[in-house]
């Protein structure tokens, strides 16, 4: 089979997932989304009393017959995904209690590395029909690295800004796809039986990529993932084996508008912070030899030294090892432990590394 040399860039492939995925270059995405099918069991309680399937549920929608297709098929598409990876990428992967457990076991036999598994809970859950269950309201997302040593990335700044600064947490409140966002056939029906809400990719891209980085969706469905990504200035290469539902996703992505570059940007974690050596800063000036430096409550204090290191006590060394001499623990992060006075206030020295050169 050829490879494709160019990467598919915004565009969604008409085809199967595993197929297509062969054609594409090893070590090119940033990120994989996957909603893959749910497995036989779900069907039955798609009907209703009557016998009567959901709408936009089809006979052909879920079709595996018994659990080793499934996860001979589920094997299959992971292990693509895996090699489409790059090192430190990340994949998200949503089902449901018919699915979840058995993806999770072949996710790890192949070697990713579970990051966390979200809880989706649904504001407006699907009843149950036949009243022999709880309602499910909820769907569970597993979130995994390629690998163990992956450096993966996690916006957390931009997830603790999006909670009102409070540290997002791994269950999420979001309701059902409804109302405009829903996309309908000519007779007024569901056109797909398990569209996504825009805001829980919104919530997926935002954490884990940044603007530019490339989201592939190997069930793309009508286009959800693709469409938050135009919207956020990521790539997207989205595969789906029904011409309907490719179609649909189509016209939904030339229908979205792109955020201003402006309206893209997320606040950097730590991580993200440049890394340059505390004497570069002494060189230029914006902390001179002789400057004071404090911990945040002044009981401590060390003097910058014109090589960049800090005296205090006797003892000289890095901004990090004299932090942690003198509050007698074996490490410390000396850019945020050590302050100095700027117009009456204490200041981290943490500040300074986003203070541009020249």
């Amino acid at each position: 089979m050829e490879i494709v040399r160019e990467l598919p860039l915004d565009q969604v492939l008409l085809g199967d997932c595993v197929s297509m995925m062969r054609m594409l270059p090893t070590a090119s995405v940033h990120c994989v989304f996957a909603d893959p099918p749910y497995n036989l069991q779900l069907r039955g309680e798609l009907r209703r009393p009557d016998d009567s399937l959901v709408d936009g549920v089809d006979e052909e929608w879920d079709r595996f017959t018994d659990f080793a297709a499934y996860d001979a098929f589920t094997r299959a598409w992971l292990t693509e995904c895996r090699r489409l990876l790059r090192k430190d990428g990340t994949i998200w992967v949503i089902g449901a209690y018919h699915n979840i457990f058995r993806i999770g076991a072949i996710l790890q036999d192949l070697g990713f590395w579970i990051l966390n598994d979200i809880v989706w809970r649904k504001a407006n859950p699907m009843p149950n029909f036949r009243g022999r269950r709880f309602t499910n309201a909820h769907e569970t997302i597993i979130w995994a690295a390629r690998q163990r040593d992956s450096r993966h990335r996690f916006n957390y700044q931009a997830m603790k800004a999006l909670n009102e600064d409070i540290q997002m947490r791994s269950d999420w409140f979001i309701p059902l796809c409804t109302g405009p966002e829903r996309l309908r056939n000519q007779h007024g029906l569901k056109l797909h039986p398990t569209q996504k809400p825009e805001a829980l990719l919104h919530r997926v891209l935002l954490a884990s990529t940044a603007p530019g980085d490339i989201v592939l969706d190997p069930f793309i469905g009508t286009g959800t993932t693709a469409a938050v990504a135009k919207r956020l200035h990521r790539h997207f290469i989205g595969i789906e084996r029904h011409p309907a539902y490719v179609e649909a996703a189509l016209g939904r992505i030339r229908r979205i508008a792109r955020a201003s570059h402006e309206g893209v940007g997320i606040t950097p974690s730590k991580r993200d912070m440049p890394r340059v050596p505390f004497g570069s800063l002494v060189e230029r000036g914006l902390v001179p030899p002789g400057t004071l430096l404090t911990d945040k409550h002044r009981r401590v204090s060390a003097t910058v030294a014109a090589d960049g290191t800090l005296v205090a006590d006797g003892l000289r060394g890095s901004i990090h090892q004299v932090g942690a001499a003198v509050q007698n623990t074996p490490s410390c992060n000396g850019w945020t432990f050590w302050h100095f006075e700027r117009e009456g206030k204490l200041v981290p020295l943490d500040v300074l590394r986003a203070t541009p050169a020249g």
